[in-house]
Parts: C-alpha cells; sequence; structure tokens
C-alpha cells in the first residue's frame, strides 16, 4: 500500500507540473499578443527613421484663419533642400522644399482643435489651418532658398 502511495503522489505532482507549463506557456503566447508592441521593439535608429519620415495625414475641409506659426527643427532629406517641423498652438506641420516648390509632408492638429483647410502643394507657398472652438490658427510656408520658413499671412 506503501509503494501505490508513492506511486499516487508522484503521478499527481508530475500531472501538476505538466499542467503548470501549459498553463505558463499559453500565459506568455497570449501575453505577448495581447500587450506586446506591434511590429517588435524597435531600435533607436528605426525611430529615427521613422521620424525623418512622417505620413501625411487625412484633410479636412476648406476655410482661413490668422497667423500664428513658430519653427521646431530641421532635417536634409535624399529627395529636396531641407524638411522642417512647424508648431502653432492650433497643430504640427512639416514641410520640404523641392524642384516644384514647397509642399507639406504632414501636419497634425492639436488635442481640441481640427485641421479646417490644407495646401499641401508643391507650390510657391503652402498652408494648413488649424480650428479650434476659441480660436484658429494658419500656418503658410514657403521656400527661402532651399529651406522652408514660415511667413506671415498676407
Amino acid at each position: 500500500m506503501a509503494r501505490r502511495s508513492i506511486l499516487v503522489a508522484t503521478g499527481w505532482v508530475a500531472t501538476a507540473a505538466v499542467a503548470t507549463l501549459i498553463g505558463l506557456g499559453a500565459i506568455r503566447l497570449v501575453g505577448e499578443s495581447i500587450t506586446g508592441t506591434p511590429g517588435g521593439v524597435r531600435s533607436e535608429a528605426e525611430i529615427e527613421r521613422a521620424l525623418a519620415s512622417p505620413e501625411p495625414v487625412p484633410t479636412g475641409t476648406t476655410g482661413t484663419g490668422s497667423a500664428g506659426p513658430g519653427t521646431a527643427s530641421a532635417a536634409p532629406t535624399a529627395s529636396s533642400g531641407v524638411r522642417r517641423g512647424f508648431a502653432t498652438d492650433g497643430g504640427t506641420a512639416v514641410a520640404e522644399c523641392g524642384a516644384g516648390g514647397v509642399r507639406l509632408v504632414s501636419w497634425a492638429p492639436a488635442q481640441g482643435y481640427r485641421v479646417r483647410d490644407v495646401d499641401r502643394g508643391p507650390d510657391d507657398d503652402v498652408e494648413v489651418t488649424f480650428q479650434g472652438s476659441a480660436r484658429e490658427y494658419e500656418l503658410k510656408v514657403r521656400c527661402i532658398g532651399s529651406e522652408p520658413v514660415a511667413v506671415a499671412d498676407d
């Protein structure tokens, strides 16, 4: 009888160990798909490349507004002279100068604002208007030399 008790205890421990391993494997598999980073973890170089070439966002409806731009940063690109970011309280935009003139590469409204109007170019000047409940910001950009520069509304 003692031998039978040892076999039962050993079987119970082995079954518990296998069930625990299966459970941990399932939790790991499901946990990675729920909490994992989409596309995996990115290196610093991959993040810098992604930030250097932002994608355009959808445009809004037409309208006009008042000026209020400020510059953020500049970086040369392979296809043009210079790409530069601009920021207002209403949102941000990235513009670059090229053979056809200046063009808006991307734009994004700040929280509480929406894109009201976009002239993405390429042209002599481009503009994007961000509209909030109390105020409107128009960002107008031209190329001076081969560099995008925010200008006051004409």
